[in-house]
């Protein structure tokens, strides 16, 4: 045994252990040690810990005054601080290993409470469902509006990734601070409920009503009118604030200026406040855009015009954009007998939600 000893560069008593193990019977399929063998858990060395881990990542020591975690992230490293302070001695690591034992994982929080809600808010979504379904079946147009999210224009970071050579990935600004010599990119888009058809304005200058309903104007020239030439209305589902916002009074000034343009009549339904992610548009339109351009700079208005243009997915949705290089002033002022002078129809439900402007 001791010229093995020399050979293996191993002990005495560790041959001869492992010479004992070669005669009791094979381990189960899985396992690197017998059952009972090995340190024995955190939680049965030391029960307290759980107990007191428990009361500091409980949810309502949020409100505790006591608690050593109150204003603290719930790291490991910070809970295995506090609880060697308090006589329980464990490392962030060890400390990991027992939150996941317990049941515990990394949570983020998720947007599930609605909040305040205004007591017509399904009354009104019925309202427009109703509205929708009676002019898709008639043959007029439904479009549902909004502007997207205000984009960067340059070599800044876009969350996504997108599938490139090994190591060679896109490069970015390591920060995002606008460039003042360069105008955000403002997207306005319009869905064709009916047609699946996308349409997306993209300007250079500010989100005012008068962009919006140029952006819806430009949409009738080169995509409406040809598709629906008998159509004499119009409905519009958009939000109840913003640019197309049920208060605007420019908003209903430049309505009418379409209206009468196009000579077609424009019913508008806003969505009650707080539920614009319920608008057709973001989730039939701007989401597949969001994902058309994940991992990719917008290097120029261009681009983001292109990458906009060549969204479309396998159930037929299919997208044009233009450019707009219009000003589009702040500040616009509506004289009273201008907001006279407007075509109004207001609805018996919800006047203030539910209009009509005629030619």
């Amino acid at each position: 045994m001791s010229t093995v000893a020399r050979c293996a560069g191993l002990s005495r008593p560790t041959i001869h252990k492992g010479l004992q193990e070669l005669g009791q019977e094979p381990l189960a399929a899985g396992r690197v040690r017998r059952p009972g063998a090995g340190r024995r858990s955190l939680l049965e060395v030391n029960p307290a810990i759980r107990v007191e881990l428990e009361r500091l990542i409980d949810p309502a020591t949020r409100g505790d005054p006591m608690s050593p975690l109150r204003w603290t992230s719930k790291s490991t490293r910070h809970l295995a601080e506090v609880l060697t302070k308090a006589g329980h001695s464990v490392s962030h690591e060890t400390l990991a290993n027992l939150l996941h034992e317990l049941g515990y994982s990394l949570q983020a929080a998720t947007k599930t409470v609605a909040g305040t809600q205004h007591p017509d808010r399904n009354a009104q979504f019925e309202y427009i469902s109703r509205l929708t379904k009676r002019y898709l079946r008639s043959g007029w147009p439904v479009i549902s509006v909004d502007t997207k999210k205000k984009e960067l224009v340059g070599r800044y970071h876009q969350a996504g990734r997108e599938w490139r050579p090994e190591g060679e990935p896109e490069k970015v600004l390591v920060h995002d601070f606008p460039d003042p010599k360069v105008n955000k990119a403002v997207p306005y888009g319009v869905y064709d409920v009916g047609q699946d058809l996308g349409w997306v304005n993209v300007g250079t200058d500010h989100d005012t009503a008068s962009f919006a309903v140029e952006s819806i104007r430009r949409w009738w020239r080169s995509m409406g009118a040809p598709l629906y030439p008998a159509a004499d209305r119009l409905l519009i589902c958009a939000d109840a604030g913003g640019s197309n916002g049920h208060r605007s009074r420019l908003w209903k000034v430049e309505v009418q200026r379409f209206a009468s343009d196009a000579v077609i009549e424009v019913t508008v339904c806003h969505f009650p406040p707080g539920t614009s992610k319920w608008n057709k548009i973001e989730h039939r339109l701007f989401s597949h855009i969001t994902m058309n351009w994940r991992g990719r700079p917008l290097v120029s208005h261009d681009v983001i015009v292109n990458l906009i243009g060549a969204t479309k997915t396998a159930s037929g949705l299919r997208v044009k954009a233009r450019l707009d290089k219009r000003r589009y002033p702040l500040g616009v002022e509506v004289s009273d007998e201008e907001l006279e002078a407007v075509k109004l129809d207001r609805h018996r439900f919800h006047a203030d939600w539910n209009y009509t402007i005629r030619t």
